[in-house]
Order: structure tokens, then sequence, then C-alpha cells
């Protein structure tokens, strides 16, 4: 048996074709697809096997897909891997929790469809955007933005992906102040992210406010291994404190740094990193915060059968 920090992407992750060759290969991992379009009424896997690319980059649809095709990969690891912590990338940490045990995957795809939603609508009240920032330290990119946070506009520092790659949040013209800023202080780059809203950041509190809403209407167990969550970058043992904590997640920041630290810190020695899902994103980041982590990405046929034969 493997112990294994399982770690989950998040939106941005999801493209056409992601999780069919595991449907077509894997009869456990075609069932976790086929229990999420039954969940959500329409064929969900169809969209993200054939596309169109825009409609599945639609928040609402990359939400769930991006957690079908995670849980599908932690389906086939079962009997091998034992899970000693995790977490995941804003959405993620639902697929997380889905691996923990704390909830079932129809009820979390439901679950984070509605999230995209509100989060699609709170993004058409008030427009937002985001910006990732490469090059400059966390506390240089939140200076930044608290400077360039005037006349009720506001902008945050909203993903802590790397001590060095920050992605911020906000109203447009804030964004644009706080991307000069960042510049004129020596960021390599200022990148706009093509996103429907203003996320991880105060301008989706009327999504929070509905996420809460739905989050108490579904019954979250108790993880079967701690997760550590973005808002607060400590592990979560209790359904009730997951609740509490996805939705502060949505207004809070990914504290993504400090999760893979602490993460990196409760597993125990020898432990080793598996990313479930799409793409080799959070691989990448881990590098650059636990330099002396071992971590594979695991989300196609090939990886997941190398890992399967290694490991058998």
């Amino acid at each position: 048996m493997v112990n294994a920090v399982l770690i989950f992407p998040g939106q941005g992750a999801q493209k056409v074709g992601m999780g069919r060759d595991l449907a077509e290969r894997f009869p456990a991992a075609k069932q976790v697809f086929e229990a999420v379009d039954d969940a959500l009424g329409f064929g969900l896997s169809r969209l993200m096997w054939e596309g169109p690319e825009e409609e599945l980059t639609l928040t609402h649809n990359a939400q769930p897909a991006i957690l079908a095709h995670s849980t599908a990969v932690r389906v086939l690891l079962d009997g091998m891997v034992v899970g000693v912590a995790g977490a995941g990338h804003s959405l993620g940490e639902y697929s997380a929790y889905v691996a923990a045990g704390s909830i079932q995957p129809p009820d979390a795809a439901r679950l984070v469809r509605k999230r995209g939603e509100l989060m699609l609508e709170a993004g058409n009240a008030r427009e937002g955007t985001m910006a990732a920032v490469v090059g400059l330290a966390t506390d240089a990119v939140e200076s930044a933005c608290s400077a360039a946070s005037t006349n009720g506009s506001v902008v945050v520092a909203a993903n802590l992906n790397t001590p060095d790659q920050t992605v911020i949040s906000g109203d447009p013209d804030a964004i644009s102040r706080a991307g000069e800023a960042c510049k004129e202080a020596g960021a390599k780059r200022v990148l706009p992210l093509n996103v429907s809203g203003a996320f991880h950041s105060p301008l989706m509190e009327p999504a929070r406010e509905g996420l809460e809403q739905v989050l108490a209407g579904v019954a979250f167990a108790d993880p079967t291994f701690p997760v550590v969550a973005n808002a607060r970058a400590e592990p979560v043992a209790d359904g009730a404190t997951a609740v509490r904590l996805l939705g502060e997640q949505l207004v809070s920041p990914v504290r993504w740094v400090e999760c893979m630290t602490r993460a990196a810190q409760i597993a125990p020695p020898g432990a080793m990193f598996l990313e479930c899902g799409p793409g080799k994103v959070l691989a990448g980041l881990l590098k650059r915060s636990v330099p002396d982590a071992s971590v594979q990405s695991l989300g196609t046929v090939d990886s997941v059968t190398a890992f399967l034969e290694a490991h058998g």
C-alpha cells in the first residue's frame, strides 16, 4: 500500500477529451462518469469528451467535469493507495472531500454545478476579473493590491500558488492599477485570465450566501483523512468544519503554498503526493513550495496504468 497525499486540480484544468480514455479502459471509471451524468440529468461526459470547448469551459460545466475526472482517477487507486491527507485547489477541495468519503460523487457533482452557477451569477451582477502575477513575492503583490483598492474598487491576492506566483482578483480598474504596480515592483509578467468573475474575492459575497444555503442541505460526513482547507491552510477532520470553510473559501484566498507545506508536515515520512485529475499544474506548483516532495500526476490511462503496475 502506498501512503499518499491526494491533491486535486481546480478550474482551468478542463479540456475536451478529458477522462474518455479512462472510461473506455476501466469500468469503475466509466461508472463514475455515468453516476455524475445521472445526478446532473444530462450528458456531462459527452460534453467532456466531444465538446464544444467553449461550453465545457463555462464554470458550471467545468467544475463538475473536473470533479468527475478526479474522482474517476481516485476510484482506480482503491486498494493500492492509502490517503493520509488531501487538498484541492479551489474546486478541487470538493474532490478532496469526495476522496475522503465526506460526500458522495453525485451529491458533490450537483453541489459544484450549483456553485458554478452562483459564481457566474455573481460575475454577471458585478463585473470582475483576475490576472496572474509572475516573478514577484506574495507580500509585494498584496501591498500593490492594497494600494490599488480605492474609490469602492477592490483587488485582492486570490490564489497564492507559489512564493512568486500569485493570482489577483477584483474589479477591472483595480486589477489594472495593481498590475501596473506589480510590474513597477519587478514582476516579470502580469497575465490577464479568461474568467467569468472575480473568484476568491469580496465580489463573490452574493455567491457565498447562496452556496452556504446549498451546503446546509448536504450531508457531510467526517473525512477519513484530514483535508487541508484553502481558506485557512489547516487540516479539517469533521464535516461541520468542512461545510463552514467551503463557504468561506469562495471569498478567501486559496493559500496553496501554505496548504502544500502543511500537508507535507502532517503526512508520514515517505508519503508521496498524487495529483488526481486532468493536467499536471499542481505537480509543478508543489515543486516550487515543497522542493523535496515526491509527486506524480495521474489523469490518463497511461499514467494510471504505469502507477498501478509499479505499485501493484
